[in-house]
């Protein structure tokens, strides 16, 4: 069998796979997401029971964004929502873009050795748990039946890959008798009928002529194409609405010059028929619906522009939100690439940061780095007439460029070696200010209509925001990056018999830096002593309060204060400087003549004993109260015997705190994965446990990690 046709033969089966689930749960919409490991993108690549624009922000997505068929695959495991207010709670930016009743659940497709993306079930209208919990079963079943189907294609040598575009598939098949048409021309008012992405199959006569156009001009067009006067978000809403919800929708509305029409929508498993019929101007204050329905009105007066379908709103909202969430500029512009991209069917970003009079490129998304730092990066903005670049920066004019030869008209001395073939290129604006630019690409020509203008213009102003936004904090954390740097150790000393190893890892989230601290101390041939530490709080307050905590510890110790003291004087400074932060810390000082170790903890998460090919276990080393709480604060001492070649963890709370998770069975956790593991080389060691520590979740804490081996 051919590559294409074993393509075919799988494709096919995962379609009548599909179709089959939704045929069984009674589903309206249903879908199967591709996963591509190169990009760590899910792809829509089948839909049934309504239009991929629906889907716009996800045709492509990557797997750790928050959205229910991302979730399936990142968690491994189905996602169950069972109506609006609940995907409003769990799922907000999705129920922004479809804010309509329904429920959904979405399954894994779990192959025998990789997971090929994930398959989406949903019902219109609210669901109860009880009933999705029945239907669970259908939907994973089905996955079941999909993986293996993909499996068997792999082991024929065919890698399933996602189409270029989704495949739509149809419902119950199309029925042409002329006397169905007979019957509809004989009813009283106007009939039409819409397939689900809204293009117009079938008109009556009475319909033509209420609608002012013939059945010529409006079959094979859009409801708002073939009707301009219906090229209004409301009402593109309330179609929408109908394929979402499958009920019926009614709407009054305005045929220029004088004409009032009643629209009532009725959809289906293969499309939407419409009742049109004259409705009097008079009942302009309310219509009145029968139950199930909805009713909208629009008052544009003839000749208006047409604003922006809802769709496209519905997108520019969807960013909105999805950039709030975006803190550095890399973010950004990983959040953009991952939206606009496939929104706009492009296939090259970049990103300029103008600053000092001249534009670098701060991201870029599609494009060969090496050509376009070396042609594109680090431009003076007075060189805009030769660069398309800087020419939005002076003009404040997003320009637009649907092939090569209108490139070369206006820049003819510009080397076009990128491969791309159309460009659009916005300015990024704040307050008046430029800030940079927004370049899209195509590999092939690509007209630019009115509305998706329009629509990349305010996108631009979004991004925009988020941008300047983000470049302000990247400087306060470099700053504070910097600060934190230059406080802790940069070497920690060679102590003979000793073995030691530092990490630090910044949170995920906030300004990637806090309070956290660690040192070693030589105090002699035979002493040294190890600490660490941790400041509330994640900004330069808490990075500064830290530098001063540990200078202090360093001062005691180095004069041969006993740890106890160390900690109790550290304890009373604290107080005195009177910044209402406290910080834990966790004081060991070793003898290694006796292979001794006393301890004094200030509230600090306990130390680990880990003995390589033994055991490990958690210290009991008793607790004072954290510093900076009470200036008369005592801490107890604690004496351990210490193993020759037995290692001391000392970690920060980062490294065992999770969402809903007890902290004691966490460090017995990394107890456990002590033991598991198979040598006692440090380096393997804290990979692993900072490892592990990622794999539990995104953690929102620093993480410092010191190990201490004792060798003789």
């Amino acid at each position: 069998m051919s590559d294409t046709g074993q393509r075919t033969a799988e494709s096919n089966v995962v379609d009548k796979i599909l179709v089959a689930s939704m045929r069984r749960t009674g589903t309206a919409i249903g879908g199967v997401y591709l996963l591509v490991p190169e990009t760590k993108m899910l792809h829509l690549a089948v839909l049934r029971g309504a239009p991929p624009e629906f889907f716009g922000p996800w045709l492509r997505t990557p797997v750790d964004v928050g959205i229910p068929i991302a979730d399936a695959v990142r968690f491994n495991r189905p996602v169950s929502v069972t109506g609006l207010e609940a995907m409003a709670r769990d799922y907000p930016r999705v129920a922004l873009v479809l804010p309509y009743p329904f429920s959904l659940v979405a399954a894994p497709i779990n192959g025998g050795k990789r997971c090929w993306g994930s398959l989406f079930l949903i019902w219109p209208a609210e669901r109860t748990s009880e009933f999705i919990r029945r239907e669970r079963g259908h939907v994973l079943a089905a996955a079941q039946r999909m993986a293996n189907a993909l499996d068997a294609a792999e082991r024929d040598g065919v890698e399933p890959r996602p189409p270029e575009r989704p495949r739509m598939l149809s419902g119950a098949g199309e029925l042409t008798p002329t006397s169905a048409s007979d019957f509809a021309e004989r009813l009283p008012g106007g009939c039409a009928s819409l397939d689900l992405e809204g293009r117009f199959t079938y008109v009556s006569a009475t319909a033509s002529a209420l609608l002012g156009r013939s059945s010529g001009d409006l079959l094979g067009a859009t409801l708002w194409q073939g009707l301009p006067w219906l090229d209004d978000p409301t009402y593109e809403d309330h179609y929408r609405a109908a394929v979402f919800s499958r009920k019926p929708v009614a709407m009054t509305a305005h045929r220029p010059p004088d004409l009032w029409l009643r629209l009532v929508m009725y959809p289906g498993e293969t499309g939407i028929s419409i009742r049109v019929d004259r409705e009097k101007p008079e009942v302009d204050d309310a219509v009145t619906e029968a139950p199930g329905t909805a009713a909208a009105r629009s008052d544009r007066p003839p000749g208006d522009a047409p604003p922006r379908p809802a769709g496209q709103l519905y997108r520019l909202m969807h960013l909105a939100t999805v950039l709030t969430e975006a803190a550095s500029v890399a973010e950004v512009i990983d959040r953009v690439a991952d939206e606009i991209l496939p929104a706009f069917d492009a296939q090259g970003l970049v990103i300029y940061h103008f600053a000092d009079g001249r534009l670098r490129v701060a991201g870029h998304r599609g494009y060969d780095a090496g050509y376009l730092m070396s042609r594109f990066d680090d431009i003076a903005a007075d060189t805009a007439i030769t660069q398309p670049g800087t020419q939005t920066l002076f003009s404040g004019v997003p320009v637009f460029f649907s092939s090569r030869e209108e490139m070369r008209r206006t820049y003819p001395d510009l080397e076009l070696v990128s491969g791309k073939h159309a460009w659009a290129i916005l300015p990024l604006i704040v307050s008046g200010r430029p800030i940079g630019s927004c370049v899209l690409a195509y590999e092939h020509p690509h007209d630019f209509p009115v509305a998706e203008r329009a629509i990349m213009s305010a996108i631009a102003s979004v991004i925009a925001q988020a941008l300047d936004r983000a470049r302000l904090f990247d400087a306060k954390h470099k700053i504070a990056h910097d600060l934190q740097e230059a406080l802790l150790p940069r070497v920690l000393p060679d102590v003979p018999g000793v073995r030691v190893l530092a990490r630090y890892l910044p949170a995920t989230r906030g300004m990637n830096i806090g309070g956290d601290f660690y040192d070693l101390i030589k105090l002699g041939p035979q002493w040294s002593a190890a600490v660490i530490g941790d400041v509330q709080g994640h900004n330069v307050a808490a990075a500064a309060l830290m530098g001063q905590v540990r200078t202090a510890i360093h001062a005691h110790t180095a004069a041969g204060t006993p740890p106890d003291e160390v900690l109790a004087r550290t304890n009373r400074l604290l107080i005195d400087l009177d910044t209402n932060l406290f910080a834990s810390c966790l004081y060991a000082r070793l003898d290694l003549a006796r292979n001794r170790i006393c301890f004094a903890n200030a509230g600090h998460p306990p130390p680990l004993l880990w003995v390589p090919g033994s055991y490990a276990r958690v210290l009991d080393v008793r607790p004072g109260l954290l510093l900076g709480v009470d200036a008369e604060a005592a801490y107890p001492l604690t004496e351990v015997d210490l193993p020759p070649g037995a290692v001391l963890v000392f970690y920060t709370d980062g490294l065992v705190e999770a969402p809903r998770t007890d902290i004691d069975r966490a460090i017995g956790a990394v107890a456990e994965a002590l033991e598991r593991t198979p040598g006692p080389d440090l380096e393997d060691v804290a990979d692993s446990l900072l490892r592990e520590a990622r794999e539990r979740g995104r953690h929102t804490d620093d993480v410092a990690l010191l190990l201490v081996q004792v060798s003789r």
